[in-house]
């Protein structure tokens, strides 16, 4: 199982963090020691002092692909969940400072957390899935997927020419604006649509 995660995928967020549009996805892995499930709680690395929020839509792949076509995308994914990828600010910077992989603030354990899962057939337009982010009870980030510079579609289209998708892949799918930072104590809950996805603490 893979987990495959798409960086700067709505042009606000990459407008907050200064950062240039881009032309083609930009995609980095996570290992699976990165999943938190089951809304336990997440606790601050000591190897960090600036660890943020970015909430995103997961898709779980269902089926074997390869070069997967655009307009066949929709039948390699039938559920959605929420994540969260947490990521070491601070070490992030550095890392693009040295112009080194940033592996070590995206991919660190218990980086990626990830909701249930919930059929798409269940949302009011899967084309256009809302999503959004809450700490201590404020409305942090605000996101959906009309939104996005590249759709899940072309996503899966251009994943798959590099690495033959498999079933349990996951891919997040990018950040709105909004991104911050948390501190022990704080509550996270996370929504698609009215449902519930999201509900832990961090300590």
């Amino acid at each position: 199982m893979k987990i495959i995660c798409v960086g700067w995928n709505y042009a606000d967020h990459a407008i907050e963090m200064k950062h240039e549009s881009v032309t083609e996805p930009v995609i980095f892995m996570k290992p699976d020691s990165a999943l938190l499930r089951e809304n336990k709680p997440f606790f601050i690395p000591k190897f960090s002092n600036q660890i943020e929020y970015e909430v995103e839509l997961v898709v779980r792949i269902n089926r074997l692909g390869k070069n997967i076509s655009e307009k066949f995308a929709s039948r390699y994914y039938d559920e959605v969940a929420l994540g969260i990828d947490f990521t070491a600010r601070d070490l992030q910077h550095r890392q693009r400072t040295l112009g080194a992989p940033w592996e070590v603030s995206k991919a660190f354990d218990n980086s990626a957390v990830i909701s249930d899962f919930i059929p798409l057939s269940t949302l009011s337009n899967p084309e256009e899935i809302a999503f959004t982010l809450y700490k201590n009870g404020t409305l942090v980030q605000v996101g959906n997927t009309k939104d996005m510079l590249f759709s899940i579609h072309r996503l899966i289209a251009y994943i798959s020419q590099f690495f033959t998708l498999k079933i349990g892949d996951l891919i997040y799918t990018g950040t709105p604006a909004g991104v911050g930072p948390v501190a022990i104590g704080d509550h996270l809950e996370g929504f698609i649509e009215d449902n519930k996805m999201l509900n832990f603490f961090v300590k």
